[in-house]
Order: C-alpha cells, then structure tokens, then sequence
C-alpha cells in the first residue's frame, strides 16, 4: 500500500494503481476518454491531466502514470496530486479545444446526444469559445458491419474500440491507419467485423463515431423508460436494461455484474429485439380441418379439454423450451401432477441430467468469475464462442494472463479466439485422458484448480451417460473437485434449463422423458418448445409460445404467450444464480403470462391450481425450494456428489463430438423474427474461418 495527498486529502491506496485510480479512490473526478478500467492503457487523449508537487514543471498524464512513480517530499512526506489546480484547469482546456478543432457540431443529429462524454466533459471542462477558425478536417465513414454504424469524422482517436477488438473480443479487424490529421480508424480492408461481441464498441465509443445501425435515428435517451433486467438469449444471464418507448422495444443495452458479463453483452442480446414484435401469436388458435384458425381462448381450453378426457393422465405429457420462466415451468408442473401425470421433462432427448443427482451435478460449478482463478481448462463437446460469448471472452481474458494457460478442446475444432490444443474429435479421447495416456492429463493433473466444461455436444448423445461419467471420473483423477474447488462445470445453451432441472421439471416416478414423450403421448403441451422437432409427434399438441416458430407450425392448439420482456420471471443460469426479469412492456393482443394460462386451464379441467396471483405462486416455489429466496446469489452446493457419478462402464459412440449450435444468429424464436439477426446469419455463419489444430 501507499500514501499519497489527493487535494489536500491523505489516502492509501495499493501501490499498482494507476494515478487517475488514486485520485478517484479519493473523490476526485477525473476526466477521460481514452482510460478504460478493462482495456490496456493507451494514455493518448490527455483529458486526465493532473498536477504533480515536485514532479516536472507540467501537468500528468494520470492514466499512465502508477502511484509507485511518485517521490516522496524532502521530509518524506507522501506525494501530493492536485487535479484542481490552476495548471490543470488550463491544460484540461487545452486539450479539451484541441478535440473540437476538427469535430463537427453534429449533435442535433447525432444518435449519441444526450449520452455523449465529449459533450459532457466540454461543459465541465471546456470553455466557451473557439479560435480554430480553418477548414475542419472530414474522414470518409467505413462500413464494419450491419451492426455499427459509423460517422469517422467525429472519431477523436481513443482506440477503445481498437483495443477492444484486439483485447477482448480476439479479433484483429480494427486498427489505426496514418498520423496526424489523416488519422484514422479503419478495418484496412473494408469489410464487417466478426465478432460476436462487437455491439460493444458503440458502449465504449466515447462519442458518435460508433453508434447502433438498428437503433439509428429511431429515439432519444430522455424518451427512453429503462428496466432492469436479465438476458435470455444464452444461459449466462447477463445483466441488461431494456429500454421502451410506449409499447415497443427501442433497444437492449448492458449493466454491470462483475461476478457475470461484467459490461458486455453478446451482439444476440443487443440486437435481436427487433424479433420481439415479429411473427408474434397475439390470439389463441385451433386447427379445424387441418388448418389453425382464430379462436377464443374458451374454444381453445375446451378443445383441450376434449382431448384429455380422451388421452387420460397416462398419455398426457409436457416438455419445456428453452426461454421458459421458472414460475411457468412450476405451474406447469403442477398441472401435470394435479393431472396425475408424472410425463413432463425440460431436457433436450439423451440428456443425463438429473436434479436427483444433486445440484453440483448440472451447473457450472466453478462459476463464471472463477475462471479467472482456474490454472488449466478442458473443454468437452463445446463451442463456448457461440453458446455463451460473454463466458468465452472470460476464457480469453484468462488465456491473456502472464501464467501459463492450458486449454484443450476435445469436439470439434473452431476458432475459439484464442489458442489451445485440439485433442480430438470423438470421446475416445475423453478414455485416453482418464487412463492418462494422452498428454494433457498430466497438465490436468499439475493444475492446482483444473477445470473441466463440458458443453451440450457431450451430453445430448447415445453415449451421453459414458461421456458424462468419464467426465466425473477425470475431474477425481486430476483433483479438480475438492474442498476449496470446485472445476466440474456443465455449459449449458438455454437459459431455462438450470431452473427446470432445479424445480425438478423431470419425469417422476414412471412417468416418460422427451423422446419418449414425442413417440407415445396422445396430448403433449409444448411450453415454448421450438428447437425439438415435433412434426413426427403423432399426438394432440398444445403449443404454449410466443412466436409462429416450429412449435406453432404443427400444433393443434396454440394459446399465446410473453416473452421475457413482457412479465416478471425467475431465471437460474448456467452456474445457478437465481435472477430476476422485470417487465419493460406489455404482451400485444390477447397474449397472457404462461403461468396465468395453466392457471384458468386448470379450472376448466377440473384441478385448479392453488394460486390466484404471481406472488401466491412464488410463495409456494419458494416453500418447496428455499434457494430461489437467493436472488442474484449463489447457493452453495454439495460437490461430494459428484464422485459417485464416475464411469462405471458402458460403450462409447465414435461419432464427433459437436456443439448443437450451428448458426450462432439464429437460436431461439426471438432470434429467428429478428431481421437484424437474419442478416448477421447471412454474412457472418459462412464465412467464419475453422481454427488450426
């Protein structure tokens, strides 16, 4: 630790901050448009100039200057920082001129009016006149994309979004071209930027330069109402803010969650909003004839009705989909079993999870934050670069510590943005790592915290429960389960599968998983399934959803449903944090919350559910599961119950290991309604080059 002076105010801070880190520590504001606390340190906009007592006779860059880099006064005194002083005060104005010689006084029409840090920091820091009468300077704006819109000629050269896409997204897409005033941020050869995460550049821009294509000239921040709430399109759950104007989405932008997605989001959670009002099922329907026609939602629940007295509790089965509420799944699974039906699964066909095994036996165990503190990574049947962004980019930003870093990848081979060791392709090099004949079992084993993921690739197969065991069965053999670490992790794709699996949306005593659902059921409610093929279902299906998807097309009854930006929800995602959604907006039409449908559907078939209300319902969640109390938490869980789930035998299939998500754009009903998503699909899936091994 060390003492320094800010403004006369004695603070200690340790002794690897950064000047403009200490002056904040001690209240201070610092102006800055280059700094940024995730990226590397450019130190070229000056903005956050401070005065040094008995450093040079000029003021400091504080970004670029540490707190070890002061001396002491004559007495040993601690270094004294001054950030009002009148040297500060006119550098800051100085520089602050020289950023608007050349900028143009776009902002009646610049979309980042109102949330703009150039025009912030010029009415604090500026003054109120320009000598710079010449010819201002104009740069030809670049195409990078369908995402970002780009206006070159405000850029004031940060290079945050240079370092970004070198950084943290893994790309080498963006960079500086020329000196001086023919500068310029440019993608060298024209051409749109790959990166799934690349929608964060528009946060990070401190000006209009980079800014939201979709979102363009459509709204004004102070029109804007913002709620908080949690991402679906994956099963990180970052943190987000929605913000609506009436009853439409304008656009989707990241809060910080430290323990989470930090401050990014994937360019699918930033984008796809658009497919919220597309497509949208706002009326029940019935097919009559073989055709869906309109109908009130009484001919619908008698339709249903009719169906179960001929199907029975016996042939009445229900699956959930993969953006499903935890409150709608729990009403769902208390139809079923007032039905007397115990056929009701959340799982895609040849998972092995099973909440019976525990919880430590489907999560990530070694949380989100955690792979920061992990040694070595596995990666088993998982592309996490498009299951869950965000998470991959903690991947790299581990990968880019000093320490040695061993990944190794056992699947298919992809460009992951950063570099490891393709293994294999099959699970027979899985049985090689557990006997310890291939190499990087002994990397596995040096490793103090190892972690394993293993994706959905591995756990949807015939051989899923082998693969799995042998999974188990490594993370004994290289310690990776103990008792201060846990390094069993499963990746999971949906953001309703952790929360299913925790209210125990399972089949019960011989009751029937999906597959078997698919085949034998005479009546099968489909809360929200789009990603299973239902066209073989030879039954009665009830289609609870959103969007005229695949569920919808072979349905004979559809009663619509809300997103998750039209009611309240509990999610859990995939390393078990139990988060809250808010509602931005309401559902169009007749559209209703799941859990509210179950609900009069109960009394029509004669088992009311014993809620009338959200807040009934979650009473009773929370009575049968106390951990859902725990909100933006995480519960600890028993990883002792792992070891038992070890390989005890059984045949492996030869096939490849490979994620099940081919087309990273286009992933769930909402996805798919998006256009913006349809042309990111279109110009990006072909065209993503295959890693080197």
């Amino acid at each position: 630790m060390t003492k320094l002076i800010v403004d006369g105010k004695e603070v200690e801070v340790p002794d690897h901050y950064t000047l403009l880190q200490a002056c904040e520590e001690a209240g201070a504001e610092i102006p800055r448009f280059c700094y940024h606390e995730r990226l590397s340190i450019a130190g070229n906009c000056r903005m956050c100039l401070v005065e040094v007592k008995g450093g040079p006779p000029k003021p400091a860059a504080s970004c670029a200057m540490g707190v070890r880099d002061l001396r002491p006064g004559p007495n040993g005194e601690p270094p004294e920082v001054m950030t009002k002083s009148p040297m500060v005060k006119k550098a800051r104005e100085g520089v602050m001129e020289f950023l608007l010689i050349n900028h143009p006084l776009d902002c009646p029409i610049c979309d980042q009016g109102g949330e703009c840090d150039l025009q912030d920091q010029a009415m604090a820091y500026g003054i109120d006149q320009n000598r710079f009468h010449e010819n201002k300077r104009a740069v030809e704006d670049k195409y990078i994309g369908p995402l970002v819109r780009t206006k070159m000629t405000r850029c004031i050269h940060c290079t945050r979004c240079v370092r970004f896409t070198t950084e943290v997204a893994g790309i080498s897409e963006l960079g500086l071209v020329g000196r001086g005033e023919d500068a310029e941020i440019t993608t060298y050869l024209e051409k749109a930027m790959t990166s799934e995460l690349q929608g964060n550049v528009i946060d990070l821009c401190p000006v209009g330069a980079l800014t939201s294509r979709p979102y363009q000239d459509t709204a004004r921040p102070w029109e804007l109402t913002k709620t908080e709430s949690i991402d679906v399109m994956d099963a990180v759950g970052a943190s987000i803010r929605i913000d609506s104007r009436g009853r439409g989405i304008m656009r989707v932008l990241p809060r910080l969650n430290e323990d989470v997605n930090e401050e990014w989001i994937s360019d699918k959670t930033r984008f796809a909003y658009d497919g919220l009002s597309a497509q949208r099922l706002d009326q029940p329907f019935v097919r009559k004839a073989g055709k869906l026609k309109p109908a009130s939602w009484d001919e619908a629940f008698a339709a249903i009705a009719r169906q179960f007295k001929k199907a029975g509790p016996a042939k009445t089965g229900a699956i959930a989909g993969d953006l499903c509420a935890v409150e709608d799944m729990f009403a769902l699974k208390k139809l079923m079993l007032s039905l007397g039906s115990n056929s009701f699964d959340c799982r895609e066909p040849g998972s092995v999870l099973d909440p019976a095994n525990g919880r430590a036996s489907y999560l990530f165990n070694a949380t989100i934050d955690g792979i920061e503190d992990s040694d070595a990574l596995l990666i088993i049947g998982s592309n996490p670069r498009w299951e869950a962004p965000v998470l991959n980019a903690r991947i790299r930003k581990k990968f880019k510590m000093p320490e040695d870093y061993p990944i190794g990848l056992i699947g298919e081979a992809v460009d992951l943005r950063y570099e490891y060791e393709h293994l294999g392709d099959g699970p027979d090099t899985l049985s090689e790592l557990v006997s310890g004949k291939n190499r990087f079992a002994a990397k596995l084993k040096r490793a103090k915290r190892p972690l394993i993921l293993i994706g959905q690739g591995a756990l949807n197969r015939s051989d899923s429960a082998t693969i799995y065991g042998l999974a188990a069965q490594l993370a004994e053999n290289c310690g990776a389960v103990n008792a201060d670490w846990n390094g069993f992790s499963v990746l999971h794709t949906a953001a309703a599968r952790a929360g299913g699996l925790d209210i125990g949306f399972v089949p019960g005593k011989g009751g029937s998983d999906t597959a078997a659902i698919a085949k034998k059921m005479d009546l099968v409610f489909l809360l929200g399934v789009d990603e299973i093929d239902t066209s073989n279902m030879n039954g009665f299906k009830v289609y609870i959803g959103t969007h005229g998807d695949a569920g919808a097309h072979g349905a004979d009854v559809i009663l619509p449903g809300s997103t998750y930006c039209e009611k309240p929800g509990i999610y859990v995602n995939t390393e078990g944090r139990v988060q809250v959604a808010n509602r931005a907006v309401f559902a169009p039409g007749q559209a209703k919350e799941e859990w509210a449908i179950f609900r009069a559907l109960s009394s029509v078939l004669g088992e009311a559910l014993p809620f009338d209300s959200l807040a009934q319902l979650r009473e009773q969640l929370l009575r049968e599961h106390p951990h859902f109390q725990f909100n933006d938490e995480l519960a600890s869980v028993d990883g002792s119950v792992i070891s038992p789930l070890a390989n005890t035998g059984g045949k492996l299939n030869k096939a490849p290991l490979k994620s099940p998500i081919t087309d990273f754009y286009l992933t769930n009903p909402i996805a798919r309604a998006s256009k913006v998503m349809a042309e990111c699909s279109h110009r990006f899936v072909s065209s993503i080059p295959q890693a080197a091994e």
